[in-house]
């Protein structure tokens, strides 16, 4: 079910109270939701000894979200030098950063080995010859082409740019053992938002088994196994939650497989995002405008660049108005915003009570991939986002863009090159 019960409930009797303080749009974030889903998910792997969660910080790039990953014993995954600078202004260095780039620069590895570095996922056996120094351990992300599928949103591993092939990645681990590292990490990510735990399962057997081979043939052991992130969450009101424990008793049981078999076992690291946040997050609205043409529109006070996944993804995104309950009289409307595209709609077709200007609309699990893939079009400027503490006080965590930050890179030494 699209945003928990207990999150609507205590949002719902301050609602009112934060739109006349912070103004609309917003998103905002549960503090006590997210702290339960960390727990869930450290409890649920407590049998697999050094389990240990990087979060994605992709999903909500926040650096007070952050800080309750830090203090749940998280680490963060990071696609990109600014967040791995994230992840070290609050305090994170070392193999508590997982740097998972691609089409990475020298530039970007020499910023990413400073400051005590982090872990190097490597996503291509070339990207070795980038490395200025030798780290003592590496990562690389395997890509098992034909011999798995994808889902929708990443899509199918041969078409994928990411990860060392099936056929390279012996060749992979041989340049860095021979380089003189000492330390074995391996990783993959093949699918997003899925909802069958038999995927990770098999995604865990299928790494399980490329670690045997490996160590077979270069006689390295591995430290760990990262087996991605990707665990979905039921967007939709009809859609049965991730069986997250049916996942983590078939993944213990692979390890303890292989500790008999071998007489070892490496660590299980993992990278979610969208399964932590995604939940406990909100894009609240206002009602601005009515239309009434072939269609009924309901025009709102945030747009696409506030939200982009039902534009982008047709993604579901539920949406309830605070204080007035679904009935057998609703309508049929879109629910839009004010960019110049036809795309920039929150729902198509939906079912909703009937709106006034200035009722509020919340649109449910915006907790990752929402503000984070916002965009500037149109000279639209993203929201601010909020966090509801476990005390019920709400603290503004990121203030709105302003007409002053839009045009701040149009402010700059000239400079001309001349023939």
């Amino acid at each position: 079910m699209p945003m928990s019960t207990s999150y609507q409930k205590r949002l719902s009797k301050i609602l009112p109270q934060i739109v006349d303080t912070f103004g609309t749009p917003f998103h905002i974030y549960d503090e006590k939701g997210i702290k339960e889903t960390c727990r869930k998910l450290t409890t649920a792997f407590e049998n697999i000894e050094g389990f240990k969660e990087f979060f994605a910080v992709k999903a909500l790039p926040n650096p007070s979200i952050m800080k309750i990953m830090q203090e749940m014993g998280f680490g963060f995954d990071c696609s990109s030098t600014p967040e791995i600078h994230l992840s070290r202004q609050i305090g994170s260095f070392k193999e508590d950063i997982m740097f998972t780039s691609n089409n990475t620069s020298s530039p970007q590895f020499e910023m990413a080995t400073k400051n005590d570095g982090c872990i190097l996922n490597l996503d291509d056996i070339s990207l070795i010859s980038k490395l200025i120094d030798i780290p003592d351990l590496i990562c690389f992300r395997y890509n098992p082409g034909l011999r798995r599928n994808g889902n929708k949103i990443i899509g199918s591993p041969v078409e994928s740019k990411y990860g060392v092939s099936h056929d390279q990645i012996l060749d992979a681990y041989t340049q860095a053992k021979t380089l003189g590292v000492k330390r074995f990490g391996i990783h993959t990510m093949l699918a997003s938002n899925e909802l069958d735990y038999k995927y990770m399962v098999e995604t865990t057997r299928m790494l399980l088994d490329i670690v045997e081979l490996v160590c077979e043939e270069l006689d390295i052991t591995f430290e760990f196994i990262n087996i991605g992130g990707g665990l979905g969450i039921p967007y939709t009101p009809d859609t049965k939650p991730f069986d997250l424990d049916s996942m983590t008793k078939e993944i213990v049981q692979l390890f303890k497989i292989f500790k008999n078999r071998n007489a070892w076992v490496p660590r299980l690291y993992m990278e979610s995002g969208r399964y932590i946040t995604g939940p406990h997050g909100a894009l609240v609205t206002s009602v601005i405008n009515h239309k009434n043409t072939y269609r009924k529109y309901v025009g709102v006070d945030a747009s696409m660049s506030a939200l982009m996944r039902p534009g982008m993804y047709d993604a579901y995104h539920h949406i309830h108005i605070h204080g007035k309950k679904e009935s057998a009289a609703m309508k049929k409307v879109d629910v839009v915003g004010a960019l110049c595209e036809n795309i920039d709609k929150f729902a198509v077709q939906r079912k909703l009570p009937d709106t006034i200007e200035g009722d509020i609309l919340v649109i449910h699990d915006t907790g990752a991939h929402g503000h984070a893939m916002g965009f500037n079009y149109n000279g639209h400027l993203r929201p601010k986002e909020l966090l509801l503490r476990k005390d019920s006080s709400v603290e503004l965590i990121r203030r709105a863009e302003t007409m002053d930050d839009y045009f701040s890179t149009l402010t700059f030494e000239p400079k001309t090159l001349r023939f």
